[in-house]
């Protein structure tokens, strides 16, 4: 585990976080249009969904972590960092007082993963809205940070190019794992690919978390140090006791003809390859979440969710919790990852069979992303539709579920359907 304190800014990091949370007159943040007008430039973080959620900016402490451990280190110093806190919290609601946003390695190697606290974060739920205030060792005036930021600049002259695998070479790859799974090696694999895109200036990410959360509403539009996005994925989501999850798996891509895509819908609803795709994701999750649960809901049928571009089978499963006290949102989301809509079924062949014919790194792609209170509350999505800024490349990602009858040239135009939620939000 890792952070990034110099020595010369020991003294200061060694003091307690110091939050305060006020009510915000919602009609004020309805005259500004969108929470994400008010992020400035500097470490911005966001995770929204129809205009509800949370955004936030600057760094008043933050932890990087790596390897197999990512996980129970990250909550190991959110605990610590929570216990010696002193905090101000005149709402009491899930995401007020001290929270720490973060985004998690897919694979336990390579790659980092982090949890920031910012120093102002904003938050809406219905009709109620907070301003949460953080310094270190004492309590940071309020200010103004209602008022819109500097917008952010288009990206300028965007290219894209294959990454690890062209088209043909990734088809090669789900026809070799459609083998692996006919001979009974596994069940199911859900491999990725990559698309890079790049440009003259570096990228401002809050262009395109602009562009995704006007364009895809009923997805999670997040940021967190460079992975950014809006998946329809909820792997996780504790409050007060409850937990429920998200399961997609199964795709079809929308033709924008309503009569055609509710045509298209019945037949992703008969579908055995998406139905069966669909069980295993759902099995993973529910015998995932059972051991923390005292009661849980697991749907017998999916129903078909409607995004712009495509649409999935979909699934909620809950829980009541029975071990709140002692089991984080992130505890729950690590004993989740990877799920079968992710990694594939059983998990450690599949995760095996990833790194072996995938061909790249994953980074963060595919691993929780979200944010969490003091409490353990939060909800942590699955970082899908989601691309990679750095500097001047965005590092795009896309991928499908593999099973036993899965065509490789079907699959690759599922996974192009699954690159233009980000890359449409890099064009002007």
């Amino acid at each position: 585990m890792t952070s990034s304190a110099s020595p010369g800014e020991q003294s200061l990091v060694d003091a307690p976080l110091v939050a305060r949370t006020v009510a915000v007159d919602v009609a004020r943040l309805d005259a500004l249009g969108s929470l994400l007008d008010l992020l400035p430039a500097e470490h911005p973080v966001s995770w929204l969904r129809r205009g509800e959620g949370l955004v936030g900016w600057g760094r008043a402490a933050w932890v990087r972590t790596t390897g197999t451990t990512r996980f129970s280190d990250a909550t190991k110093w959110w605990d610590e960092t929570t216990a010696r806190a002193v905090v101000r919290d005149e709402i009491e609601e899930p995401g007020t007082g001290l929270v720490c946003f973060g985004t998690f390695a897919f694979a336990d190697e390579p790659g980092d993963s982090v949890l920031q606290v910012p120093s102002v974060v904003v938050g809406r739920r219905g009709d109620r809205a907070w301003l949460t205030v953080v310094g270190r060792g004492t309590l940071e005036p309020l200010g103004d940070h209602l008022s819109p930021a500097e917008p952010p600049a288009a990206p300028v002259d965007v290219t894209f190019a294959d990454g690890s695998l062209n088209s043909e070479q990734w088809m090669s790859a789900v026809a070799d794992a459609v083998r692996r799974i006919g001979g009974g090696d596994l069940e199911k694999v859900v491999l990725a690919r990559d698309l890079i895109a790049s440009t003259v200036e570096d990228v401002d990410v809050r262009w395109p978390l602009q562009r995704l959360a006007a364009a895809y509403p009923m997805c999670w539009t997040f940021h967190v140090d460079g992975m950014f996005g809006a998946t329809p994925e909820m792997l996780v989501r504790r409050e007060r006791g409850l937990v429920t999850s998200r399961v997609l798996a199964g795709t079809i891509r929308r033709t924008g003809d309503d009569e055609r895509d509710l045509a298209l819908a019945a037949t992703l609803a008969r579908s055995s390859k998406d139905l069966e795709e669909h069980e295993y994701a759902v099995r993973s999750v529910a015998d995932a979440l059972e051991p923390h649960c005292s009661s849980m809901n697991v749907p017998e049928t999916p129903f078909v969710l409607h995004l712009p571009n495509v649409m999935h089978l979909a699934s909620d499963v809950a829980g009541v919790v029975h071990d709140a006290q002692t089991v984080s949102s992130l505890d729950l989301a690590e004993s989740l990852h990877p799920s079968a809509a992710v990694g594939g079924t059983p998990a450690h062949e599949a995760t095996a069979l990833i790194t072996e014919i995938e061909r790249m790194d994953r980074g963060r792609y595919a691993g929780p992303v979200g944010w969490m209170d003091a409490s353990g509350d939060g909800e942590w999505g699955i970082a899908l539709r989601s691309g990679a800024v750095e500097g001047r490349t965005v590092r795009l990602f896309a991928g499908c579920g593999i099973v036993a009858d899965s065509d490789p040239e079907a699959e690759l135009a599922e996974a192009q359907a699954k690159f233009v939620p980000v890359r449409d939000s890099l064009s002007d």
